[in-house]
Formats: structure tokens, C-alpha cells, sequence
């Protein structure tokens, strides 16, 4: 079977499962909760992450077949992302076999070389993606069965967020919150850190598992003192301290904490930094996007990597998306996924789903659909419905 179109189109993605409708108890800590980055040095944009980052809608890719059959992939980035997929791989891969995608994969790796980077591994993701549940359709079979026998039963899942007690209630065992603090606020920005993760090692109790997630806003120098005041909370990892091409600060940080943990690779786009990253074994654990790196063909070259080198490897949000469910579910090495937690305390998990046939946790676990493809739960016409 042949690829007969692809075509890139921009969605919101949070109203794919439909607005909720239960009412919210308050809202969200995602509302107006500050939130340690990138921007925190600069006064104008430090408070909030919203006034600095683009306003791009999510993406859709719908790929179609010869046959009329059609795979869905998702994304972000919005016009850049939908203007690489339209103008310059869409009209390439028309003719290629459906579901050939690890050669699809190195095609598009190839034909975006010359400007390869972020941008570029998005719009590869979401073609990936919908080949790979057009792949499950023709084959009648869920994704997590074309990459082998479950390697589970369930997934046992964490949740990231501020909102603790809404989180203790959903029945999460482990949790991870958000770093509000970074070099700029100093001393007392290191004390009201420490403040957070005390307070919510308190509320959580001993025998839950606490992370930190830090943004890319921290140095080395910082990211040092910050994990030696946290030593008494126990802290599973702390995650994501430095910019992302900072690589040789990656490998110093391992150096100077060899007692802690640590996790990163949310923004690393391809499986050449991992591969770094495990020969020095400067990082923990693994956290790509499979919307972000490749799709589920990146996101399984890098669980190899890891996989020889004794890494595990948990997602970036991979339990907020069916595509991540399914790699989750396979994969020996993928221990844990993470579950964002960003909608209002109060409203079912359910009801803020990305998309109709996506699970959501059940008291910390998940198990995914076990539909044809990824299971989303969206007939052509609803895709096709979702276009801005």
C-alpha cells in the first residue's frame, strides 16, 4: 500500500476530547503559577512562560493510502512546522510504501538534513506518527503489538504538576513538580525552592517518589547548590537543569553530583545526543517526546541506545498522548511514564483527554486502547473537523 497524500493542517489541541464539563474546584496552578526558565533573567518575561513563547497552534498530520485508509500524527509549532510538511516532504513521500517507516523515516532525516534541527524533527514526528497508526489500521493492530509483546501488563504512571493535593487525590504514588526559582532570584530564590520540596515532600509522604523539574534555567554552578539542599527530600531525580545543547554542562554535572540523579533529553531531537549522553553516562533516565523527536521511529532508536547502555527511558508527557501509551507499553526499558497534570483540580481526567480513544491514569496506572493504530477514537471526518 501506497502513500497517497499528507497533508499538515494547525489544531487546538486541547479541545480535541471536547470542553470539560464538570466544574473546577479552582484553577489550575498552569494559570498563573511562575515557573523557573530559560527568560528568567530578563524582567519583562520572568513570571510567566506564556508572554514569551510562540502562539503557534498544535499540528495535525492526516497521511493517506492508496486505499483510502488514513493514519493521524500530532504535534506543535503550528505554521513553520505545517509549512515543512506541506511544501517540501509531503510532495517526496507521496508513492512510498505506508508501512515502510523506518525507510520513510530516513528519507525524511536526509531530505530535512540541510536545515535539521528542532523545527525540523516536529514535522518528521508527526509524519511518523500518522504512519504508524495508518501501519496499525492496515494491519489491524494496535501499535504496541507491531513493536512486540506488552512488556507490561500496565503502565505505572507519575504525575507532574503544583497542584499536590489534587494529584494525592487522582491516586498518583509518585509525583513531580516545577521549579518556580533559577540563578536569577539567588540565595532566597534557592530558599523558597527548598521551601516547595519540602512542602511537598510533607504532603506526599516517605513512601511516594519526589522529581523536580527545572526547565533549562539553571547553570552548573546552581544546578550543584540547588541538589545539595535538596539531599534531605530524597529527590529521585532533578531534571532538565541546563540548555539543551549544553552537553559538556550535562557531562560536568554528572561529575560534580555523582550521587544524584538525573534525567534530561525533553529538548534533544534526534538519537545523537542520547547516544552521547549514555556513553558518558551523564544522565539517569532518558526523556524524549515522541512528538518532538522523530516520532515513535525516533523515539525507538533511542530506547536501543538507552537500552544497551542500562538507561531507562520515560517520555516527556508520554501519558498525555495515545502515541506515547503505546511506545510505553512496549518498550522493556520504559519504566514510567509521566502523566502532566495542567487541567483545574476537580475535573476527571477523562474529560481533559487529548483525544476520545486516549486512556487516562486510573489510580497512578494506565493501560492503553487496544484499537487498530493508536486508537484515538476519531472518525475522518472528526479528524478532518479538527483544522482551525
Amino acid at each position: 500500500m501506497k502513500i497517497r497524500s499528507i497533508h499538515a493542517f494547525p489544531i487546538a489541541s486541547d479541545l480535541l476530547g471536547g470542553p470539560p464539563t464538570t466544574a473546577e474546584r479552582r484553577p489550575a496552578w498552569t494559570a498563573d503559577a511562575e515557573v523557573a526558565s530559560p527568560m528568567s533573567h530578563f524582567p519583562r518575561f520572568k513570571r510567566l512562560r506564556s508572554s514569551w513563547r510562540p502562539r503557534w497552534p498544535s499540528v495535525a498530520c492526516l497521511v493517506t493510502a492508496d486505499d483510502g485508509s488514513w493514519g493521524l500524527g500530532m504535534t506543535r509549532y503550528g505554521t513553520p512546522v505545517i509549512s515543512i510538511i506541506n511544501d517540501h516532504l509531503a510532495p517526496l513521500l507521496v508513492g512510498e510504501t505506508c508501512t515502510d517507516t523506518d525507510h520513510v523515516w530516513n528519507l525524511m532525516q536526509g531530505m530535512t538534513s540541510p536545515y535539521a534541527g528542532g523545527l525540523s524533527c516536529y514535522a518528521v514526528s508527526a509524519i511518523d506518527l500518522a504512519l504508524w497508526d495508518l501501519k496499525g489500521k492496515l494491519l489491524g493492530q494496535p501499535v504496541y503489538a507491531l513493536l512486540g509483546a506488552p512488556a507490561r501488563s500496565h503502565i505505572d504512571c507519575y504525575a507532574t504538576g503544583n497542584d499536590t493535593d489534587w494529584i494525592l487525590e487522582l491516586g498518583f504514588q509518585a509525583t513531580k513538580i516545577a521549579c518556580p526559582h533559577g540563578p536569577a532570584d539567588g540565595v532566597r530564590g534557592l530558599d523558597a525552592n527548598e521551601a516547595l520540596v519540602a512542602q511537598t515532600r510533607a504532603a506526599i509522604g516517605a513512601e511516594r517518589e519526589l522529581m523536580v523539574d527545572c526547565w533549562m534555567a539553571f547553570d552548573v554552578d546552581y544546578a550543584v547548590s540547588f541538589a545539595q539542599r535538596m539531599v534531605p527530600h530524597r529527590l529521585r531525580w532533578i531534571e532538565d537543569c541546563l540548555m539543551p545543547d549544553d552537553l559538556d554542562g550535562v557531562r560536568s554535572l554528572r561529575e560534580r553530583l555523582p550521587g544524584h540523579g538525573l534525567a534530561g533529553g525533553e529538548h534533544w531531537y534526534t538519537p545523537a545526543p542520547f547516544a552521547s549522553a549514555a556513553v558518558n553516562r551523564s544522565l539517569d533516565v532518558f526523556q524524549p517526546d515522541i512528538g518532538w523527536a522523530g516520532g515513535m521511529t525516533g523515539c525507538l532508536k533511542i530506547a536501543r541506545i538507552a537500552q544497551a547502555a542500562g538507561i531507562p527511558v520515560m517520555l516527556h508527557a508520554g501519558m498525555n498522548t495515545a502515541y506515547g501509551q503505546h511506545f510505553t507499553l512496549a518498550v522493556p526499558n520504559a519504566t514510567m511514564g509521566e502523566y502532566f497534570v495542567g487541567s483545574a483540580p476537580g475535573v476527571p481526567l477523562a474529560e481533559v483527554r487529548l483525544t476520545p480513544g486516549t486512556a487516562v491514569p486510573q489510580d497512578g496506572r494506565l493501560v492503553p486502547s487496544d484499537a487498530p493504530g493508536f486508537g484515538l477514537g476519531l472518525s475522518l471526518e472528526q479528524a478532518q473537523a479538527l483544522a482551525l
